[in-house]
């Protein structure tokens, strides 16, 4: 049975997780979007980059983010650091390139089919751009499957920026490194399961909802 310390922690990661890849959605799907659709001078090494960061080391996000809030940092003034807002500024820093990335693919994949079709029907560009990104949801929502998963199950940098504070800032990956080096086992591995099960749950219901958009639109 889980106790209200447990209850805690499950609800800060689901808080912490949720707004960050919101805010991700917010900056990394219009960002991906324009790269798909438009050439620019300079595109190669934007995309570059962006797929470099994909694949950034957490640790290396945490730490980068705990010197710009440190006391001595350019942010330390804010008195972030080890605070959640902490933990969901490198969260965001993690899965915005995800999203942005992801977006990209999926747009760039309906841009040839769609584009020309729309333009000769009349569409204007915010018309095109509309119609290209509802043709592109699924690889989208795949976007926001994958970011929702590398945040929530993030350790290394929400430690490094949060501290693992009790009541405060442990969230259930850093409550598991806990109870495990604690060789609460047992408890470890019920977190898990918990974690586990939060993202089938999160990823079922994305895709049930994607599925139905699709029926709906084939009607």
């Amino acid at each position: 049975m889980m106790t209200q310390d447990v209850w805690e922690v499950i609800w800060l990661s689901l808080q912490v997780t949720t707004v960050s890849v919101a805010i991700g959605m917010l900056a990394g799907i219009p960002t991906g979007t324009l790269l798909g659709l438009y050439s620019f001078r300079g595109k190669r090494i934007v995309v570059a980059l962006i797929y470099t960061c994909m694949g950034l080391p957490p640790v290396l996000v945490g730490v980068v983010v705990y010197l710009l809030l440190s006391r001595y940092g350019p942010l330390g003034a804010l008195g972030l650091l080890f605070t959640p807002e902490a933990m969901i500024i490198a969260q965001v820093v993690l899965v915005t390139p995800i999203l942005a990335g992801l977006t990209m693919s999926a747009v760039q994949a309906k841009e040839r089919t769609y584009w020309e079709t729309a333009k000769s029907l009349g569409a204007s560009p915010v018309q095109m751009m509309i119609t290209i990104v509802r043709e592109a949801r699924g690889g989208i929502w795949s976007g926001v499957a994958a970011a929702y998963g590398r945040a929530i199950s993030e350790v290394g940098a929400v430690m490094l920026v949060g501290g693992n504070i009790e009541h405060h800032t442990r969230v259930m990956t850093t409550a598991i490194i806990l109870e495990t080096r604690t060789g609460n086992f047992t408890a470890g591995l019920q977190l898990g399961l918990v974690l586990l099960a939060l993202s089938f749950l999160f990823n079922s219901f994305l895709m049930a909802g994607v599925l139905n958009q699709m029926k709906s639109r084939r009607r």
